[in-house]
């Protein structure tokens, strides 16, 4: 106990040092010693203001003019007067305003911190029959690793032997075990419940699912809030009005104690605490749900949004496409154009090109090696194969190449997304997917028009029928078909302002640092989508977009709220205590109840939130 006082004073050395004269003084006035009280108070509260002076003069100099002034006209008029017990209890207020707000940041910080305290640190590596314990660090893809029940699963994996339960709550938000045999994928961070799991290694520490979480977290952390903007719109007002009422009060009156009675409880406490405590309050909730928000900075602008736009595969739809037809040309069979498109797309990450090497496997099709592949973003793959040119991709990459495709083959009649096929110089073949839209996506839309946001479009690469069947399903009005990632910038520049875009895929990374909020799906996404967005939804999950707005906009308004209700009583507060009938000492306790008001209603913003079904 005796340690956490002695931390308590060693952080809050103004706080202590005020208390302590405060306490001092009045034992002094208590005793019958009236003048050395009065000396005592008047130099603690000269020396504790100080260094207050100090930072508010500083933040005038920078331009941010209001609520400062008010703090330090007070604290020096009270000197000047003689106040010097309302002096220490206004210097309390401000220090002792700084601890409640640095108690509530680490409160509403709890589910944001509380990730660092599970990470995994050490693995069970298998060799043959020894296994030997490493430090998590160490580990290489392609490591076999043991999990016992009750362990964190160090790095991303999949299963090789075991079927055990796994808590991915701290991962995903998701509270429900899952159930994971062999073949299925683990997170790291995720919790092995019941039974031992022998994994294979997918990637290091470094670049599995639980650091980039931590990446996050921190960024979020330690982002910049903007509320100091907030405080500062209604500043300058409030500021202009408490000094009419004050010299008003001491124009009637002719008593400059008046002035002084009304500055005390125009002190600025709800102005400074309320957004702040809300904002990182709001953070904390949306990370309770699986949504990770970068900055205060996108958290207010999230809350702004009316227009959302939409990348299509893995995003509006399940992204895990298959192979629905294959359709052939130019007398190439249907085996040699799955075999052409599997050798080259055996070197992509591209979701259509696990769902044609797939295909393939299952058609027990051998795939040879392709040599000189490359990946011409927003286009698709070129190689040689036998010494022939082939091509696997976009129209586009087809039509470029000089390579004829048939009148009679409109990309309009697709319906569907398509993989051109074309070997030396010949088209070979078109490759037809199906994917279906996530289940959740229609609910995630009705809650986003009932948060207010107006209009939706839809972004994505594939062809103009494709992206119209999604968009009708969806009652999405704007359509962008066959975007390259340029023309997926341009198509948000032209949207009107604020602008959200959801992604993720490596293409989305550039247009979701175009957009004024970006928004990733981490959960099944790429790293560089995750780490160039605003906002980062961990869940596998479509709808937590809408929990991400709702989130945003609650907070907001609970931030606004805090700092009107103490605009509010505090001008209740000025015009009581401009009648005289109240003195400067209570003026400045009754203040420190109205941040105790303040903080606790922001506070709301981290407890009154439930994600809809």
């Amino acid at each position: 106990m005796l340690k956490r006082i002695r931390r308590f004073l060693k952080e809050y050395r103004e706080f202590s040092f005020a208390a302590t004269a405060a306490i001092i003084g009045a034992g002094l006035d208590l005793g019958g010693l009236d003048t050395a009280a009065h000396w005592v108070l008047a130099i603690a509260a000269g020396i504790v203001a100080i260094p207050l002076a100090v930072d508010m003069v500083k933040t005038l100099r920078s331009g941010h003019f209001g609520i400062d002034v008010l703090a330090l006209t007070a604290i020096v008029t009270s000197i000047i007067l003689g106040e010097y017990w309302a002096a220490i209890i206004i210097v309390l207020m401000l220090t002792g305003g700084e601890s409640l707000e640095d108690y509530a940041e680490k409160r509403a910080k709890n589910e944001l911190t509380s990730l660092l305290a599970h990470r995994p640190k050490k693995a069970h590596l298998v060799k043959g029959r020894k296994t030997t314990d490493i430090r998590v660090s160490t580990i290489t893809v392609g490591d076999k690793l043991s999990v016992l029940p009750g362990e964190v699963i160090p790095v991303d994996g999949i299963i090789l032997e075991g079927t055990t339960s796994i808590n991915e709550a701290t991962i995903t938000g998701e509270s429900v075990p899952l159930t994971k045999a062999k073949g299925d994928e683990v997170l790291s961070g995720a919790i092995n419940i019941d039974g031992v799991i022998t994994i294979k290694a997918l990637h290091t520490a470094a670049d599995s699912q639980y650091e980039q979480i931590i990446k996050l977290v921190r960024n979020a952390t330690n982002g910049q809030s903007p509320f100091v903007r907030l405080a500062d719109r209604y500043s300058v007002p409030f500021t202009a009005i408490s000094f009419m009422i004050a010299g008003a009060a001491w124009f009637i009156s002719g008593d400059a104690m008046r002035f002084l009675e009304v500055l005390v409880v125009a002190t600025p406490c709800p102005l400074l605490l309320g957004a702040p405590i809300a904002i990182i309050s709001g953070m904390s909730r949306a990370s309770k749900n699986g949504v990770i928000i970068k900055t205060g900075t996108a958290l207010e602008q999230l809350a702004a949004i009316e227009t959302i736009a939409f990348d299509k595969t893995g995003t509006l739809t399940q992204g895990l496409p298959v192979v629905d037809s294959v359709k052939t040309y130019n007398k190439f069979t249907k085996e040699e154009v799955i075999k052409a498109a599997a050798a080259l797309e055996q070197n992509s990450n591209h979701i259509l090109a696990k769902a044609i090497t797939d295909y393939a496997v299952k058609q027990k099709i051998k795939v040879q090696g392709a040599k000189q592949v490359t990946e011409l973003a927003g286009h698709g793959l070129q190689g040689r194969i036998s010494g022939k040119t082939v091509l696997a991709g976009h129209r586009n990459l087809i039509a470029e190449a000089s390579i004829e495709i048939p009148a009679n083959i409109k990309a309009e009649d697709f319906k569907q997304t398509v993989t051109y096929v074309a070997i030396g110089n010949q088209l070979a073949g078109i490759v037809t997917f199906t994917d279906k839209i996530r289940h959740e996506a229609k609910g995630m839309f009705r809650r986003l028009r009932k948060a207010g946001v107006k209009k939706f479009a839809l972004i994505t690469g594939d062809n103009e029928a494709t992206a119209v069947a999604v968009a009708q399903q969806l009652n999405i009005t704007d359509v962008y078909p066959d975007c390259l990632p340029g023309q997926k910038m341009t198509a948000i520049e032209e949207m009107t302002a604020p602008v959200a875009f959801v992604g993720d895929g490596v293409n989305d990374a550039p247009v979701l640092t175009t957009s004024d909020v970006g928004i990733a799906l981490g959960a099944r996404g790429s790293t560089a989508a995750s780490e160039t967005a605003d906002v980062v939804i961990m869940h596998d999950d479509i709808s937590r977009v809408a929990t991400s707005v709702e989130v945003a906009k609650r907070t907001m308004f609970i931030a606004k709220q805090s700092v009107l209700i103490g605009i509010v009583i505090s001008i209740g507060l000025m015009v009581a205590f401009s009648t005289g009938k109240f003195t400067a000492v209570q003026g400045a306790l009754i203040q420190e109840l109205v941040d105790v008001i303040v903080i606790v209603n922001a506070l709301r913003a981290h407890g009154s939130f439930r994600a809809k079904a």
